[in-house]
């Protein structure tokens, strides 16, 4: 069992509640536009695993450690991270290449500020985007998500509220 604690849009902002929320986690997974490297470095205190894309706003110091796609498997689950993805049924077209190429059970993106978790039947997949944990953009209330990856099931998903931007 592995206990996910997801996290995206910060855009330099990174709440204290975070480390609280994600302490029982094993993992971190970041999907992208994190600001000034100094957010990354901040969420590797946390002595946790942290997995992570870059995003449209992300400098050279992001991008030079964090690539633009992750796929990759968490226990018996192929997961695929993006920043910019779109959602179900309406990807981009680069992402609806890469989840039919990669075909993952779990596709997280981040982007949109818009927090969304459902289920694509068509591709057999669950797409997960957890907001922004950041203060800017548009949305009105800060999110992040846990989650557990048991085998090959996904579950026990909790959407968290910091609060608002």
């Amino acid at each position: 069992m592995t206990r996910i604690g997801l996290i995206s849009d910060t855009h330099g902002y990174l709440d204290e509640a975070v480390f609280t929320h994600f302490a029982n986690c094993d993992e971190i997974w970041h999907g992208g536009d994190w600001g000034p490297k100094q957010l990354a470095e901040e969420l590797l205190k946390a002595g946790k695993p942290l997995r992570g894309v870059y995003g449209n706003i992300d400098g050279n110091d992001i991008r030079s450690h964090y690539p633009e796609q992750l796929v990759f498997t968490c226990e018996e689950v192929k997961v695929m991270i993006r920043h910019i993805g779109g959602y179900p049924p309406r990807y981009n077209p680069e992402t609806k290449k890469e989840l039919l190429l990669h075909r993952p059970q779990l596709f997280i993106s981040g982007h949109s500020h818009i927090l969304k978790i459902m289920y694509d039947e068509k591709i057999k997949c669950l797409h997960m985007n957890p907001g922004a944990a950041g203060k800017q953009g548009w949305h009105k209330v800060r999110t992040l998500v846990r989650f557990v990856i048991d085998g090959k099931e996904i579950k026990d998903c909790e959407v968290i509220e910091l609060g608002g931007r």
